[in-house]
């Protein structure tokens, strides 16, 4: 089990000392999100100079804002200054981020995606054969191949785009999907795998496990319902994933936050929802539920995800206890 660390944006820490950190603690991998505020491709190849062995990943970069090209290099940069330890992972983000942020229609996310991976994929391979690419949405004529070997993860949650997963992608990053639904979700992608002619064991399923440790259980507990509020109310896509075992609990979360109150939407996440979305409470308690989600044979490489509105000390707390030594 190769436990992976979603690094938190939290306090003055340094993303590359926590990495550090990280690396001594046991994690199999670091990530790094990018939404707003810290470009994550710099950050991580800062973290790669810093480390040794532990491998670095992106969770997620959008399909929008950089074309297949730019993600290319990235790619195959960030790989070989990483000395092979390098992971992309991609995926659509939100209308709210694309439109309002990049000033970019969210216009075929699906679609996208998928030309997104299948060129970049094109682009990272080896060989003489040059890339010719004629897409409904992307061309290429005439580019050499970058001759680097990286997986690409995409972070899918719609029928749809675990469609692209099955048919292109090495690994799937799901969010916000309940632990207990994750297997399911992935039948799915195994299908449509098969029926692409791929095997479903090679694409690596990598979920998002949102955690909080405090010696303080109800702090711990209240840090996972702002993160589900958070998800649920600002997405609708990730709403339906939580729908598909708490329908009536994520519309009441999703109509407070979408109303303005942000604490009465975090209120709505239930008991039951914290358990089936979360990793939460004390030291042994968090151990204990955390042994018991990457049980789940679906489960192939876990990440540890530490809610962004969560204080530093709770999450350094949570990244100590939960970390492979402790496990």
């Amino acid at each position: 089990m190769r436990l992976g660390l979603l690094l938190p944006h939290i306090g003055t820490v340094n993303p590359t000392e926590l990495a550090v950190r990280a690396e001594d603690l046991g994690y199999g991998s670091v990530w790094l999100g990018e939404l707003w505020g810290s470009d994550s491709t710099i950050q991580l190849t800062a973290i790669a100079g810093e480390t040794d062995d532990i491998e670095i990943g992106t969770a997620i970069l959008n399909v929008f804002s950089r074309s297949p090209a730019v993600l290319a290099m990235t790619a195959a940069t960030l790989d070989r200054v990483s000395d092979g330890r390098f992971t992309l992972g991609l995926g659509t983000s939100t209308p709210k981020a694309i439109e309002d942020l990049h000033g970019m229609p969210f216009d075929r996310p699906v679609r996208r995606s998928h030309e997104t991976i299948e060129l970049v994929k094109q682009f990272l391979g080896g060989g003489d054969e040059r890339v010719n690419y004629d897409g409904e949405l992307f061309e290429t004529k005439d580019f050499p191949p970058l001759d680097a070997d990286v997986e690409v993860y995409h972070a899918a949650l719609g029928p749809a785009n675990r469609r692209v997963v099955a048919r292109l992608a090495d690994g799937w990053i799901p969010h916000n999907i309940p632990f207990p639904h994750v297997e399911a979700a992935f039948e799915y992608v195994a299908e449509h795998a098969e029926k692409a002619g791929r095997d479903p064991d090679d694409i690596t399923v990598a979920p998002y496990i949102p955690s909080a440790v405090s010696d303080d259980e109800a702090e711990a507990h209240d840090a996972i319902r702002g993160h589900i509020a958070y998800y649920v109310g600002s997405g609708k896509g990730y709403q339906r994933a939580v729908a598909q075992l708490f329908p009536e609990e994520a519309d009441a979360v999703a109509d407070a936050w979408r109303s303005g109150d942000r604490k009465g939407a975090a209120a709505e996440v239930t008991d039951e929802m914290v358990a089936a979305l979360g990793v939460s409470g004390t030291p042994e308690q968090a151990r204990d539920r955390l042994r018991d989600v990457i049980a789940n044979p679906a489960i192939d490489r876990p990440l540890i995800t530490i809610p962004n509105q969560t204080a530093e000390q709770l999450a350094e707390q949570t990244i100590e206890a939960l970390s492979p030594s402790n496990l």
